[in-house]
């Protein structure tokens, strides 16, 4: 079940004509996320695999499979930004435990980004989210 977040995100991608008009919109997403200290980008954090420079920083609320996830994340390229709003919204509030059981690629389907997004941005962002179920897993694992 999708957040709220991720749901108007949806509904708006539904009501705007065509990919160019989404591809503005996930970009503005970007842009409104809150900006990311430099100091926590560190090569530790950035995510491989893509082709952009991308750093997620993962901050959980409590501890186990019911722990609240949530991140902050930068991208040097702004659809890149984008997208990590667009996973911000997909995973943002829900326990670890729920985080795992998003089927992340069928709700990025929704959206149509797939058909849209080059081969090393669709690598990207598949990246970005195991980096995010990686973390997801470990905190719900028994301690």
């Amino acid at each position: 079940m999708p957040t709220p977040a991720f749901q108007d995100i949806v509904d708006t991608f539904e009501f705007l004509d065509g990919w160019e008009d989404r591809y503005r919109h996930v970009i503005d997403l970007g842009r409104k996320l809150p900006p990311m200290d430099d100091a926590l980008k560190v090569p530790g954090v950035k995510v491989a695999g893509c082709a952009s420079q991308v750093w997620i920083v993962p901050r959980l609320q409590g501890t186990g499979p019911g722990a609240a996830m949530d991140f902050d994340g930068d991208s040097d390229a702004m659809i890149v930004k984008g997208l990590i709003a667009v996973l911000h919204a997909m995973y943002a509030g829900l326990t670890a435990e729920a985080a795992l059981r998003v089927d992340a690629g069928a709700e990025l389907a929704r959206l149509g980004l797939n058909d849209h997004l080059s081969a090393q941005r669709s690598n990207g962002l598949k990246a970005m989210v195991a980096r995010l179920r990686a973390v997801a897993a470990e905190a719900a694992a028994p301690a």
